[in-house]
């Protein structure tokens, strides 16, 4: 039970240590606390041998975890601010997440009507904003997530919310995006944000979701 504890030691002290570090510090010191915790469960679970079997899994696994985190760099920063300030009044919400990405949470009043995939003109306008500040930094992935709402069955939803994400790439690519830095996916109408119970929250769950992400470097 000893060789458990290693990871869980790792993130115990990650968390207690993060409180006095930058963004960016926090983004790599997560990444390895993960890794640590990884390594040290492996390094026990196919151990035998004493503790420094998990101890040495746990170095392994935090140096792989600060490979593999994502980074909240200054260039992240500089574009949450200027997504914040291109989107102020539009109802698009501009966050980071837990795992150090940019997200932009893209309501259906200005992205999609109902049972469409074509992007509607202030859509456009938030897109143009957003691809200068992704051809301002290079190094970034981006994942795009269509969603819709209840109204039909699954055979129209699913395609649907791939379209939608597909249709916002296309539309980022002829802004000179890479399309080589894109993922898309399409989750139809299975990660509600609200029960699909009156017209203003169908309204809600119709949306896009873009994440920004800037991979820790070897």
């Amino acid at each position: 039970m000893k060789k458990l504890t290693i990871g869980a030691l790792a993130l115990t002290l990650l968390a207690s240590g993060c409180a006095d570090m930058s963004a960016t510090q926090r983004g790599t010191a997560t990444g390895a606390g993960i890794g640590a915790g990884i390594g040290g469960v492996l390094g026990a679970a196919t151990g035998g041998g004493g503790g420094g079997r998990a101890v040495g899994g746990a170095a392994i696994g935090g140096a792989l975890g600060a490979v593999i985190g994502n980074v909240w760099s200054t260039r992240m920063e500089n574009q949450k601010r200027a997504m914040e300030q291109a989107t102020q009044g539009t109802g698009v919400q501009v966050t980071q997440t837990q795992d150090n990405r940019l997200k932009l949470e893209v309501p259906s009043d200005i992205s999609f009507d109902s049972g469409r995939s074509d992007i509607r003109p202030n859509f456009r306008v938030v897109l143009d904003k957003f691809a200068a500040t992704l051809n301002e930094n290079q190094a970034t992935t981006v994942t795009i997530v269509g969603h819709t709402d209840n109204t039909g069955s699954d055979a129209i939803n699913n395609p649907l919310s791939m379209e939608r994400a597909a249709r916002t790439r296309d539309y980022l690519t002829t802004r000179g995006v890479s399309p080589g830095r894109f993922h898309i996916d399409g989750r139809g109408s299975h990660e509600p944000l609200v029960a699909n119970d009156s017209d203003f929250n169908r309204a809600r769950n119709r949306r896009v979701e873009i994440f920004v992400a800037e991979p820790q470097q070897r």
